[in-house]
C-alpha cells in the first residue's frame, strides 16, 4: 500500500477523535501517520491525553507536541488506534508484526474502543495466514518453545515456529525484554482455543490474537477507504 493511502485511512480514523478524549497510540507504519496527523491537530489546539504502545510511539508523539500519560495514572481510554497484520470476517486481529504486541494490547484493553487502520491485503477469511507473533520469556525458552509447539501442532499449523531475529542476525528483543516466536499456522481455525492454550505455557507473556477487540476498521485500497463496523461494510473517501 503506499504511503498516500496509509494516510488516508490514518485521516479517517482521526475523524473519530474529539477534544478531551484520552487515546492509545499504536505502533507501525500506518500508525505512524495517524500520530503524524494527531500532532498536526494537537499544534491547531485539539485537547488530547495520549498513551504510545511502543518506545518509538513515545518518541514520534514526544517530537509533535502530543501530551502523553500512562495506564497507572489513567485508568481508562477511550479510543486506541492501531495497525493490524491481518483482519478476518469477525473483525478479528493478528498484531505484533512489529514487535509490539504485548503494550498494544495492554493499551487496547484499557480502551472503551479500538479503531484499526490498515491497507486492504490485512483483509482475511480466516486468520493464520500471517505468522502469529508469540512474546516469550527469555529464561527457559527451550521449554517454552517446546511447549509452544505442542500446542502448535495440536492446532494443526502448517509451517514452523521461529525465534524472531533482527536483521543482523540477533534475537529481536521487545520493549519488555521480552523475544518473539513466530508461529506460522497457515489457518488458524480455532482461535479461541488457540488463546487460552497459549496463555496456559508458562513462559508465553502474550500472543498476537486480538479477539474481539477491534470495534472498527478502515481500509485503505486503490478504490477509497472501506470502513467495517462490527458485521456491517460501507465505502468512504
Amino acid at each position: 500500500m503506499s504511503e498516500e493511502m496509509k494516510r488516508e485511512a490514518a485521516a479517517m480514523a482521526l475523524s473519530d477523535v474529539r477534544s478531551g478524549m484520552r487515546l492509545g497510540l499504536g505502533t507501525g507504519s500506518t500508525a505512524r501517520h495517524f500520530v503524524d496527523l494527531l500532532g498536526e491537530r494537537v499544534r491547531d489546539g485539539l485537547d488530547v491525553l495520549c498513551v504510545p504502545t511502543s518506545e518509538a510511539t513515545d518518541r514520534q508523539a514526544r517530537d509533535l507536541g502530543i501530551p502523553l500519560s500512562d495506564l497507572d495514572t489513567l485508568d481508562r481510554l477511550d479510543l486506541t488506534v492501531d495497525g493490524a497484520d491481518e483482519i478476518d470476517a469477525r473483525m478479528n486481529l493478528i498484531k505484533g508484526g512489529g514487535g509490539a504486541l504485548l503494550r498494544e494490547k495492554i493499551v487496547a484493553a484499557a480502551s472503551d474502543r479500538m479503531i484499526v487502520i490498515a491497507d486492504a491485503s490485512k483483509l482475511v477469511d480466516t486468520l493464520g495466514r500471517f505468522p502469529l507473533p508469540v512474546e516469550v520469556n527469555r529464561f527457559g525458552l527451550g521449554a517454552t518453545e517446546r511447549a509452544v509447539q505442542v500446542v502448535l501442532s495440536v492446532h494443526g499449523a502448517e509451517g514452523q515456529l521461529k525465534l524472531r531475529r533482527t536483521a543482523a542476525g540477533e534475537p529481536f528483543v521487545t520493549d519488555g525484554g521480552h523475544l518473539i516466536l513466530d508461529a506460522f499456522f497457515g489457518r488458524i481455525s480455532q482461535p479461541e482455543a488457540l488463546s487460552t492454550a497459549l496463555l496456559d505455557i508458562p513462559g508465553v507473556v502474550q500472543h498476537g490474537l486480538f479477539l474481539n477487540m477491534c470495534n472498527k476498521a478502515y481500509v485503505a485500497g486503490p478504490d477509497g477507504v472501506r470502513t467495517l463496523v462490527a458485521n456491517e461494510t460501507r465505502t468512504g473517501s
